[in-house]
């Protein structure tokens, strides 16, 4: 124990740049809106409970692979387009990017819209690729 606290009182600007990203790391989480799932509670989801699934990738990336019946609206163009899935308000709403980053602020933009049922993928369309999950193009 004494050797920990030798350890923090010699590199103190060490362990506050540690609090510093832990902080700036849980600020991030804070931020993101919706529960992150993974691909197969995605599948129960549309399954079972006619679940929209939104690809937020650019339309040249959403051709090139997607999931089966999903939505292409491109991340930088949901809040301008969030229309189109006005008459899905009361069903699940799962958003899909290309890691499981962008879709965090992209369920803030629903919440604040009214969509009550967010979810993410997490990891994105790359969990879904490295599971070897069907794609369509």
């Amino acid at each position: 124990m004494y050797q920990m606290y030798e350890f923090i009182g010699n590199h103190w600007s060490l362990v506050a740049a540690f609090l510093v990203v832990l902080g700036l790391f849980i600020f991030t989480e804070q931020k993101k809106k919706g529960q992150s799932i993974n691909t197969a509670e995605l599948s129960r989801l549309v399954n079972n409970e006619e679940a929209i699934v939104v690809d937020l990738r650019d339309s040249g990336e959403y051709r090139k692979g997607h999931i089966v019946d999903s939505i292409n609206i491109p991340n930088t163009k949901l809040a301008e387009r969030f229309g189109e899935l006005e008459s899905h308000k009361d069903k699940p709403v799962i958003l899909v990017c290309p890691m499981g980053q962008l879709s965090g602020a992209a369920g803030g933009i629903l919440q604040k819209e009214g969509f009550t049922k967010v979810s993410r993928l997490s990891g994105g369309i790359g969990t879904w690729r490295g599971e070897n999950l069907p794609l369509v193009k």
